[in-house]
């Protein structure tokens, strides 16, 4: 067993890990928090998605030990004091969703593309997205929802956007 200190939607945790234990399991079976969701274990899908020292990575093929001493944020950590963070209230409003399996991926990748481009086109969603597989949508309205969302935080509707 080995020791990790990871930082996870802003609360430091400590716990013991197998040293061949996946972040994407620490999260889910060690901390409770199951909005991350496992879906391939190869990183072809994306489901998995969340944000590492502020940088969106597939937590299926991250070893717990390697994020020690990081910073995590999941999907969980978006929504707050009720409510919803822009990218959610887009994929609400926008229908981005049918199924909700790679929402939660799609979601922390978006909060990863409006960070470093607020005001992406929409070939620059297309390509920022196009690690996380959806199986239902087509696309379009999850296109569509990122557009919301960037729409609004710029024009500041969005206290905390950098969330």
């Amino acid at each position: 067993m080995t020791k990790v200190r990871i930082t996870v939607n802003g609360k430091a945790r400590e716990s013991e890990v197998e040293p061949r234990t996946l972040l994407v399991h620490y999260i889910r079976e060690t901390l409770g928090l199951t909005g991350t969701h496992v879906g391939c274990d190869t990183t072809s899908c994306g489901v998995c998605t969340v944000l590492l020292d502020g940088k969106a990575v597939k937590c299926c093929t991250v070893l717990a030990v390697q994020a020690d001493g990081s910073e995590v944020r999941t999907i969980e950590s978006l929504a707050q004091g009720g409510t919803l963070h822009p990218i959610q209230e887009g994929f609400w409003e926008k229908h981005g969703l049918q199924c909700g399996f790679c929402t939660p991926g799609m979601i922390m990748t978006a909060v990863d593309l409006l960070k470093n481009n607020p005001s992406p086109s929409e070939q620059e969603i297309r390509a920022g997205i196009e690690g996380v597989l959806c199986r239902c949508t087509g696309y379009q309205n999850i296109v569509t929802a990122i557009q919301y969302a960037a729409e609004k935080m710029s024009a500041g509707e969005a206290v905390g956007a950098s969330r």
